[in-house]
């Protein structure tokens, strides 16, 4: 794969991952669905699990490409920030827009 297809396929699997925890009932995606409804709380220990599988990928593809670059704090708080508005559409779509009863 190219770099180029790799940071793409970092920022799709990024967007879905962060959505994931908004769209979907279940604990992490495949455990069982949680009743009555998942607290936002548990939505955003997901996200922040999601963060980390998906940092996991892109580290491996990285790896791949022979290119591994030392990161300061500053890395894991702009990816951090990103990560979170990749959420907004699940977040908008969870707590502003379906109407719920």
């Amino acid at each position: 794969m190219s770099q180029t297809g790799s940071v793409w396929l970092v920022i799709v699997a990024a967007f879905v991952a962060a959505n994931l925890p908004f769209i979907n009932h279940r604990a992490l995606v495949l455990g069982p669905v949680i009743r009555p409804r998942k607290s936002l709380v548990v939505r955003l220990l997901e996200l922040l699990a999601f963060y980390l599988l998906v940092g996991v990928m892109a580290l491996l593809l990285e790896r791949r490409a022979g290119q591994i670059a030392p990161q300061g704090w500053e890395f894991y708080a702009i990816t951090g920030t990103l990560f979170l508005t990749l959420a907004f559409p699940g977040f908008v779509y969870r707590y502003l827009l379906r109407r719920h009863g």
